[in-house]
């Protein structure tokens, strides 16, 4: 059996990896930070230019017909990169139409969101830690709905919504029909901002096959979420082991001190494995999806801990440089604690994967 990747998705992940090299992307990721612009669409289209957009949507609605393994793989290189676009509200929204909706509705819509012309997000959350399909609670009243949804990822740039409904049903909103306003929080992440949104009647359409739709589409937020925390987590522990190497405290590198270079041996052997966990989610949700919601949910819950962890204790061995606005570990410290919190925390995940496994 080979566990590698094949020649097309090294190809793949090495080319996003070119796009969103650091000497390319950072300056426009330190103007979102610092106030200068609310994303990077610059970035973005690239990224949609290149087909990003495109990858998992099938041919026949004018898609590249690709699975969750190769979104996956660029999941990861944005996670290393922390660029600041509307990716992860996209993709989903993308993934619920591909699994849940209708021959006319995929037709309608998937082609206007494999091209970028529509740009998609979620709704799925109605409170903090609200995200299995069976806890939202937000009913249509006939062909509308009325309520909020918080949480949802870049909702001040997307032009339609799919919206968590009661009964684990899927609906779409278009916002340019009006009945939606939004509220940006004040968040910790700045490159993937979330918003609060009301609707007030807005005209909503159900997916023709929501429930089946929304399960697929939870397993495909929590695999890529943990792509993006292996590549962020590999970034901060990069940046650390580049900094010890040149920093020094009485006459010697840090990097000579075995406290610290026992400290950085162990969080390779944490976040390495985390690799096989979501290169395994991403297979399981495009081959065996009877086996897609354990395996997402185990790679997300241990992925992102283990990045909430790296990120803590690297932010720490820079010293006091790496408290500082001006210099970039907290970016990844702030993206760790966005994939540790968005989609479910580990401790829900972990039960949920135990339960599906009979235990």
């Amino acid at each position: 059996m080979n566990f590698r990747l094949n020649e097309d998705e090294q190809e793949l992940q090495n080319t996003i990896a070119r796009i969103l090299a650091a000497d390319r992307i950072q300056p426009r990721v330190r103007a979102v930070l610092d106030g200068k612009a609310r994303w990077d669409p610059e970035t973005w289209r690239e990224l949609v230019d290149f087909g990003l957009t495109a990858l998992i949507v099938p041919a026949e609605y004018d898609g590249m017909g690709m699975s969750m393994v190769e979104l996956a793989l660029c999941a990861e290189e944005l996670g290393r990169s922390a660029a600041a676009v509307p990716f992860l509200g996209h993709v989903l929204a993308t993934i619920a139409i591909v699994e849940g909706g209708s021959d006319e509705q995929k037709a309608r819509l998937l082609p206007r969101l494999a091209s970028g012309e529509l740009l998609g997000s979620v709704a799925l959350s109605d409170a903090n830690d609200n995200w299995a399909p069976q806890d939202w609670t937000m009913a249509p009243d006939g062909t509308t709905i009325s309520g909020r949804k918080r949480n949802v990822p870049n909702g001040d740039l997307a032009g339609l919504l799919v919206v968590g409904l009661a009964g684990g049903q899927l609906g779409i909103v278009e916002v340019a029909a009006g009945g939606v306003s939004v509220e940006q929080f004040e968040v910790m992440d700045m490159t993937r901002p979330i918003c609060s949104v009301d609707f007030d009647k807005a005209p909503v359409e159900l997916l023709a096959n929501g429930p089946a739709g929304a399960e697929r589409m939870w397993d495909a937020a929590l695999a890529l979420l943990a792509a993006d925390a292996y590549g962020g987590a590999w970034r901060i522990l990069a940046m650390t082991r580049d900094y010890v190497q040149v920093r020094e405290a009485f006459g010697a590198k840090l990097a000579e001190f075995q406290g610290i270079k026992h400290q950085l041996a162990n969080l390779v052997l944490e976040v390495e494995p985390t690799r096989g966990l979501y290169w395994y989610a991403a297979y399981a949700f495009a081959r065996l999806p009877e086996k897609a919601a354990h395996a997402a949910s185990l790679a997300k819950a241990q992925t992102a801990e283990v990045y909430i962890q790296t990120a803590r204790l690297c932010t720490e061995l820079h010293g006091g440089i790496g408290f500082t606005w001006e210099y970039d570990s907290h970016i990844w410290l702030k993206r760790a604690m966005f994939d540790l919190a968005w989609a479910g925390r580990p401790q829900r995940l972990f039960m949920r994967a135990a339960d599906l496994a009979g235990l």
